[in-house]
């Protein structure tokens, strides 16, 4: 199951909702439509009656068009309200805690900003890891210089989860994020403050496809030499 899952993750949006001109459900819902496979709900400042609320809704959202539901930290909504996982940070609770809390059929993400941290997450236990800052971003809550996308490479050669690039990843410059061996990308501004969500996501999802049916090609055709 949890591979199933992980497929879902090549195209993640993370909640913000005090940047949205909309109502974020409203705009979840044109994402999924334009191709978003993972939301991702990170609303640190809500009490936990009205984060519970909001992560009801957006779970019957991303219910009914079939994609992930990840809620950041907070085990106790995750399990309320039957998220596909949780996803974590250095301040959180350690990965096998939550693992025995959510079983083996949810995924436990976890969010690095370098090699070190990357590979503490890999040998944990964690499903799969965000990488940021990869571009510039003036959405953030921390101040890190941008770690750039050949950063992504040297994790990926020496971790084994998927690595989903975060931080000002666009329309324009994902596919240097994939070109760099991201299984994934994270977006939040890209998509929250968009006059059309849905265009957006969707402009951002066909680059994705794009980059995978090109690997794709690749192989076959690499294979196809090895026969001869």
């Amino acid at each position: 199951m949890r591979g199933e899952l992980l497929r879902k993750l090549d195209f993640v949006l993370i909640t913000s909702r005090k940047i949205c001109e909309a109502e974020l459900a409203e705009i979840i819902r044109k994402a999924i439509e334009g191709g978003v496979g993972t939301v991702q709900l990170r609303e640190k400042d809500l009490s936990t009656k009205n984060l519970y609320i909001l992560a009801r809704k957006l779970r019957e959202i991303t219910k009914e068009l079939n994609v992930n539901f990840i809620i950041n930290d907070r085990v106790d909504i995750a399990q309320a309200v039957d998220a596909d996982g949780v996803h974590l940070g250095w301040q959180s609770l350690n990965i096998d805690i939550v693992r025995k809390m959510i079983g083996q059929n949810k995924l436990i993400g976890f969010s690095a900003h370098n090699l070190q941290e990357a590979e503490k997450a890999n040998i944990e236990g964690a499903d799969y890891i965000t990488i940021s800052p990869v571009f510039n971003t003036p959405f953030k809550d921390y101040f890190m210089q941008p770690i750039g996308v050949r950063e992504i490479r040297k994790i990926k050669e020496q971790i084994r989860i998927p690595v989903i690039a975060l931080g000002g990843i666009n329309e324009y410059n994902v596919r240097e994020a994939f070109l760099n061996g991201a299984d994934g990308v994270a977006v939040i501004s890209a998509v929250l403050l968009s006059k059309n969500p849905k265009e957006t996501a969707n402009k951002l999802y066909s680059e994705i496809k794009k980059f995978k049916s090109e690997s794709e090609n690749r192989v076959l055709i690499g294979e196809g030499e090895c026969n001869y």
